[in-house]
């Protein structure tokens, strides 16, 4: 600590930290263009400038750059000089002379950065008299809006995009006053986090291209706090709805989770709760017309009361997509015997996998956070950068920990960003291709083992590319490595024996050794193994980091509540005349099983019935469909990989008769004269419920404050208080202003009227302050820029680490993978956009959504013989299926890629034996 002077006041501050962070962790006001907690200092802008004194008697002083100053002990600033104040003015001036005065039209009008620091160094009026230099905006996709012309040349965009991201395709052209940010040539952002350029940029050069779509100013969305549920990480978000559509997702810091940034499906997925798929409407099918026909709430739930009554057996699906309420909604209203996971029997057998080494092996399940602060990874067999995209940016940053560990050899501070990475010049984690001298890789790091290539191969030492039996054997080999005590394997390929040896060694020679597998090889041994060798890496790191992926955003918590089986389980009862009435939970069943399995549901069933919030083929087939709430229509609890529950809010009341899927069941139950689930008022009522039945739930209820929680007396209000035409929004149905929906779930209002204050971090719905309409008002409710926020980060963990002593090693042999003649191994491959479910509904996603393919080794290829995109057919499972053949040089022989979730792709269990061939030719005319 050191004791710095501002303004003749002394302040306790953090040794060697720059000014400016310590300014604004202070509370102070001092604007800043260039530098951002995630990226730190590079002294582009001149804005933040600060008075310097030698002492108190000192009246001249020298100005400096707060963001490249390091604080030291007896330091003494000013931020209010004459000689400062006047700099920075100036300095913004200049940064304006060719800015065109668009703010009305502009969309970042409202939030914009380089408004509110405009407004701060007191600008008000501009001399440039001269033609303004313009610029060609490019088409940057369907994500990111470009206009080239508001630049101020901070260098943010490029820093995060090629530092950060690992993006190489936006780079900064040109010179002088025509410097440019872009691409080469017009196209789509290749990094899956581009998206995240419209809240790094500080003006409007990178705006949100879907909100363009549907614009709203800024100050006219209603927020809450938020989760997103297109992959396993939690996500923390803050979606903005107006006039009942909702019109964009931005970034809500989480300090353990996602800290500043989100991936672009979670950040341009939301449009599917506008699709015109929405089912708005229960619908009934008549068994004479086979039609489905609209009818009331009322009407349904009578009919579905009689149904209930009259079945012999009712068995429920419950969804890794859909709330834990709405799934233990179910399980109550079916009864716990009756409760099925509903996912394949693969799938379910890997959650049930996770669950088991979760309570098994003493390794702890790490925040994105920690990932982030690791010194030696091994990736086992998952495709992060699709299964888990913000996992894939967090792994990134282990790089910028080498660079800083050889900057601070040489006593440069870690926030000196251009410094930081001049000193590390080629030691940021380059693959490895075997023939590079180790002298270049001295903080070798970041192992790749997986079927195929995926883009961390580039921030890889070593990749290696095979099957998942063979996956599986390089892990325990490792394991073995690490600890001579844990089962090996005989037979290893020289090559395969030395990266095992190396991975080992850099495992154990790390201070955060961390270990990431699970669901993407489709394997639960691959998950086996990377229990194994953290159960060996005991013996030479203190805390040992084991994190297991799970495909979407409630696959854990629907694991913890347990079930009788798998969706085929569920089928075979069915099958087997014992049950009579399935209810299927926001679970589209064509994604998970073979459709002639399905047809078997449809046939021994005598209900089906479905509660889903989009028109999907089970919605289709089944006989009642209950339309179900989205996340930003309801409240609710998602439980992680890491078994982190937390709490997402109603962003708006929904259209039509849509209702939160627990409320649906609770009404079923109801009409059918039960009485457990007739005291559910809200949803604090249900997680009482949960906690009190099933230990492992018990501190769900803490996940978030409840519906009765007031600050001041108040709720918390959804609409910032600049929020405009309320009493005229309803005023084409009638000229009295309507009454705010009451919300019985959450302590946040429908209204501007609420507590003005900053309200606990798992309600708030936005980060503002006075001056700071930005993003970067997000350091105002921290304890200091980057750090924790103010209170009690939103969440709560309800799995800790397994007792030491408690695990034994697993045990698995198995041969080497030999292609098979005539057959392939087909396993699965991802897609960021397309593979998950509800994302590649939104039409934004759906433009980078690629088309069916089949993917092969060119070897294989050539074999068959096939080319580029000619079609082959693909026996597997009992299907045939015709698809385009792609050719993956970085998959081995022996393996086809089949990418699952694509549209018009059938649920597969994979890994599994297939045969490939050329497909017959088409008949003519057909």
């Amino acid at each position: 600590m050191a004791t710095i002077y501002i303004e003749n006041q002394p302040y306790e501050v953090t040794a060697g930290q720059n000014l400016l962070h310590v300014c604004l962790a202070l509370g102070f006001d001092l604007p800043y263009f260039c530098w951002h907690p995630a990226l730190q200092s590079v002294g582009a802008c001149r804005q933040c400038a600060v008075k310097q004194f030698q002492d108190e008697s000192d009246t001249q002083g020298r100005l400096i750059m707060a963001c490249m100053t390091p604080a030291q002990e007896g330091m003494r600033i000013s931020l209010t000089d004459p000689e400062a104040v006047a700099f920075r003015k100036q300095m913004l001036e200049l940064l304006m002379a060719n800015h065109p005065h668009d703010c009305p039209v502009c969309d970042e009008g409202g939030e914009c950065h380089l408004q509110d620091m405009t407004v701060m160094t007191g600008h008000v009026y501009r001399r440039f008299r001269f033609p303004k230099r313009t610029h060609r905006n490019q088409n940057l996709g369907p994500f990111v809006n470009h206009e080239m012309n508001r630049c101020i040349a901070c260098y943010r965009c490029v820093r995060f995009y090629r530092e950060v991201a690992g993006g190489r395709d936006l780079a900064m052209l040109s010179a002088h006053h025509y410097v440019y940010f872009g691409r080469h040539s017009d196209g789509a952002l290749e990094s899956e986090f581009a998206g995240n350029l419209v809240e790094v940029c500080p003006t409007g050069v990178f705006t949100d291209k879907t909100f363009k779509r549907h614009y709203a100013r800024p100050w006219d969305l209603q927020t809450a706090p938020s989760v997103c549920g297109h992959c396993s990480l939690g996500c923390n978000t803050l979606p903005g709805e107006r006039y009942g559509t909702l019109r964009r997702v931005r970034n809500r810091f989480n300090r353990e989770v996602n800290g500043y940034f989100l991936c672009d499906r979670g950040r341009f997925g939301y449009e599917f709760v506008n699709s015109e798929k929405r089912l708005r409407h229960p619908l009934r099918r008549l068994s004479v017309s086979g039609e489905q026909f609209r009818c009331t709430s009322a009407g349904v739930l009578e009919y579905l009361g009689e149904v209930l009554r009259d079945s012999r057996r009712v068995i429920g699906l419950g969804s890794p997509r859909a709330s834990l309420e709405a799934n233990y909604a179910l399980r109550t209203l079916v009864g716990a015997e009756n409760f099925y996971l509903g996912l394949s029997a693969r799938d379910a057998h890997l959650v049930n996998m996770v669950l088991e080494i979760r309570r098994q092996v003493p390794a702890r399940s790490p925040s994105l956070r920690e990932m982030g602060g690791a010194d030696a990874v091994l990736v086992l067999g998952e495709d992060v950068t699709n299964v888990a995209p913000l996992l894939a940016l967090a792994l990134r940053q282990d790089l910028r920990r080498q660079a800083e560990e050889i900057a601070g050899a040489l006593h440069i501070p870690d926030w000196d960003d251009n410094a930081v990475l001049e000193a590390a010049q080629r030691a940021t984690g380059p693959v490895y291709d075997g023939t590079r001298a180790e002298a270049e890789h001295p903080k070798a790091t970041i192992f790749v083992a997986t079927p195929a290539s995926n883009k961390l191969h580039d921030a890889a030492v070593q990749t290696y590319y095979s099957a998942p039996y063979d996956l599986v054997r390089l892990g325990f080999a490792v394991a073995q490595r690490l600890d001579p005590t844990a089962p090996g394997v005989a037979d290893l390929p020289e090559s395969v024996a030395k990266m095992a040896e190396r991975i080992a060694e850099a495992l154990a020679g790390a201070e955060h050794p961390l270990i990431i597998a699970g669901y993407g090889s489709g394997s639960g041994a691959v998950m086996r193994a990377a229990a194994n060798i953290a159960l060996a890496l005991r013996a030479h790191a203190e805390h040992v980091d084991l994190c297991l992926l799970l495909p979407e955003g409630n696959s854990l918590g629907l694991g913890l509540l347990g079930g009788q089986g798998s969706l085929a389980e569920a089928l075979q009862a069915v099958e087997d005349g014992t049950a009579d009435t399935v209810i299927v939970l926001e679970n589209d069943l064509y994604r998970r099983e073979e459709p002639r399995k399905l047809a078997r549901l449809q046939a021994g069933a005598r209900h089906v019935i479905a509660l889903d919030s989009l028109a999907n083929p089970t919605t289709e087939a089944a006989e009642v469909v209950l339309p179900a709430a989205t996340f930003a229509e309801s409240t609710g609890t998602l439980v992680n990989y890491e078994g982190r529950a937390q709490r997402f809010f109603q962003v708006f009341s929904p259209e039509g008769e849509v209702r939160e899927s627990w409320r649906w069941l609770r009404d079923m139950a109801a009409a059918a004269g039960r009485e457990e689930m007739r005291d559910w008022a809200g949803l604090d009522d249900v997680l009482r419920a949960l906690a009190a039945e099933l230990p492992a739930f018990r501190r769900v209820p803490q996940a978030a404050l409840g519906a009765d929680f007031r600050r001041g007396g108040r709720r918390i209000g959804r609409q910032p208080h600049r929020y405009s035409g309320r009493t005229a929004m309803q005023a084409s149905l009638s000229v009295h202003e309507p009454q705010p929906p009451e919300d019985p779930d959450a302590p946040l209002a429908f209204s501007m009227e609420g507590y003005p204050g900053a309200p606990p971090p798992a309600l708030a719905p936005r980060f503002w302050a006075p001056g700071w309409n930005s993003p970067q008002a997000v350091s105002k409710f921290q304890a200091e820029p980057g750090g924790a926020l103010l209170g009690p980060e939103p969440g709560v963990r309800l799995l800790e680490p397994a007792p030491e002593g408690s695990a034994s090693y697993f045990q698995w042999t198995a041969s080497p993978f030999a292609p098979r003649p005539g057959e392939w191994l087909v396993i699965p491959l991802y897609h960021i956009f397309g593979t998950e479910e509800l994302s590649q509904q939104a039409p934004a996603i759906a433009e980078l959504t690629p088309a069916p393919y089949l993917g092969l080794n060119p070897n294989d290829a050539r074999a068959l013989p096939v080319a580029e995109g000619d079609l082959v057919e693909l026996e597997v499972g009992g299907l045939t299926l015709q698809y385009p053949a792609r050719l993956l040089n970085s998959l081995p022989a022996g393996l086809a890629g089949f990418p699952v979730g694509l549209p018009g792709m059938p649920g597969l269990d994979l890994p599994e034996w297939g045969r490939v061939r050329c497909a017959p030719p088409a008949e003519e005319g057909a």
